[in-house]
C-alpha cells in the first residue's frame, strides 16, 4: 500500500552536498575553498563580468566596428483598423490626441503611430497618422476613408 512515508524521489539522483569550512581534513578547511585574503575571500563578493584585475579587459582592446541605430530609433506603435472600429464613431478624428485620450497609446511616442489593415473598418473617420501600412492605405481608399500623414 501506498502512503507517503515509503514514496521516494526517483526523478534524480540526488546530489553530494560539499561542506565547507570543516577543518584541514576536509579538503575545504581553513579559507573554505576561497584562497587567501582580499575582496575574493569577503562574504558578498561579486566579480564584475568581464573583470581582469585591473588589466584592461578583452572588450575595451577590441576596435569598435559596424554602426547600430539603436541608440537613433524612436519607438512608435501600431494601431490596427480592428482597433479603430471598436473606439471610434461616426465623424470622428483619429489622432495622437484623440487616441491618448481613449488610452490606446501611451503618454510619451516619439515615433508617433503606424495604421495597420488588420481588421475592417466601416466608420467615416479622418484618420491623422505618421504611417500607414501599404494595405492599411489601400483598404482606407477603397471605402473613401479620409487619411492624412502627419
Amino acid at each position: 500500500m501506498f502512503n507517503l512515508s515509503n514514496l521516494k524521489n526517483t526523478s534524480r539522483p540526488t546530489k553530494t552536498v560539499r561542506r565547507v569550512g570543516r577543518g584541514p581534513g576536509s579538503k575545504r578547511g581553513k579559507t573554505s575553498g576561497r584562497g587567501g585574503k582580499g575582496d575574493s575571500a569577503r562574504q558578498g563578493y561579486r566579480k564584475r563580468f568581464g573583470y581582469e584585475g585591473g588589466q584592461v579587459p578583452l572588450y575595451r582592446k577590441l576596435p569598435i566596428r559596424g554602426f547600430t541605430r539603436g541608440t537613433f530609433v524612436k519607438p512608435s506603435m501600431a494601431i490596427s483598423l480592428k482597433t479603430l472600429e471598436e473606439n471610434y464613431q461616426d465623424g470622428e478624428t483619429v489622432n495622437l490626441v484623440t487616441l491618448r485620450e481613449k488610452g490606446l497609446i501611451p503618454r510619451r511616442l516619439p515615433g508617433g503611430i503606424k495604421i495597420l489593415s488588420d481588421g475592417e473598418l466601416t466608420k467615416k473617420v479622418h484618420i491623422e497618422a505618421n504611417a500607414f501600412s501599404a494595405a492599411a492605405v489601400q483598404k482606407l481608399q477603397e471605402k473613401k476613408i479620409s487619411h492624412t500623414v502627419v
